[in-house]
């Protein structure tokens, strides 16, 4: 049977925003992480109030794979109706991707932004559109990649599944953008594994594992989602980019994040092989 392999599983910090960054940093290297997909938020390192000394402290402590800058619910909005936020935001955007060159992190993660409710759906398409062109010339000028995010419709009103992100890809037209896979998100929007694989192929780089009902940023086996048979079709269809957990819809997991990672792990142990992609 196919399986993930070993090196393919990175960290990140999800549940632990009441941690100290260098003590975050030295659970993960205790679950053997040597990589993580970084999330900007406060007091860790976010677009707000991040200095040169606190970025320089960062990439000392340990080795990243990707920036998630938190968006949309904080106050940046790169589909936003109010031109100045959105501008702002493109602007804050430009300066994580600095961050990431300065990290030494392969990826920038976006998501699409979101507009008014009471607005025609092709505005908000359209500023999102073009804030994440802006943004893609930018991150590539430093040497950076970008991956590009659908959420759940309750997150968002502009992508929300596999096929518009697809259509945002076309329209953009930028090489630099690769594709992020949230199981939530997925089985939100009822697509399937076999539907990311069709329609981006070698550009799927990154997969979320969490768990839902379908909805929910939940540890493995507190929804009902089929998250291991999402990873043997990954694993089948020759994926080989990085994946990692994202459990914080529960607001206990931060009580106790170690706990809720160690679940993670456990049930993840099956489904995996201590190859590497590299073997």
């Amino acid at each position: 049977m196919p399986q993930i392999k070993v090196d393919q599983l990175i960290g990140a910090h999800f549940a632990f925003q009441h941690y100290a960054f260098e003590h975050v940093a030295e659970i993960l290297r205790g679950f053997g992480f040597k990589e993580i997909e970084l999330w900007g938020i406060a007091p860790h390192l976010d677009l707000f109030h991040a200095t040169d000394a606190q970025v320089r402290s960062v990439r000392d402590i340990v080795a990243r794979n990707g920036f998630t800058p938190e968006q949309v619910i904080y106050p940046i909005n790169i589909a936003s109706g109010a031109g100045a936020y959105r501008r702002d935001s493109v602007r804050r955007f430009c300066h994580a991707a600095d961050i990431c060159a300065e990290l030494g992190a392969k990826y920038l993660f976006l998501t699409s932004g979101r507009g008014y409710e009471h607005d025609p759906p092709q505005d908000a398409w359209a500023r999102s559109a073009q804030s994440l062109a802006e943004i893609a010339a930018y991150t590539a000028s430093v040497g950076v990649r970008c991956l590009l995010e659908p959420l759940h419709r309750v997150e968002t009103n502009v992508v929300t599944n596999a096929s518009g992100l697809r259509r945002m890809l076309d329209q953009i037209g930028a090489d630099t953008i690769d594709v992020v896979l949230d199981t939530v998100g997925m089985a939100t929007a009822g697509d399937t594994v076999a539907d990311y694989v069709r329609l981006f192929g070698p550009r799927l780089a990154h997969v979320q594992i969490v768990d839902g009902l379908p909805a929910g940023h939940l540890v493995w086996g507190d929804g009902k989602l089929p998250i291991g048979q999402y990873l043997h079709e990954l694993a089948a269809s020759g994926y080989r980019g990085k994946m990692t957990f994202e459990p914080f819809g529960n607001g206990s997991y931060a009580l106790d994040p170690v706990a809720a990672w160690n679940r993670n792990l456990k049930a993840i142990e099956p489904h995996m092989t201590w190859a590497s992609t590299a073997a």
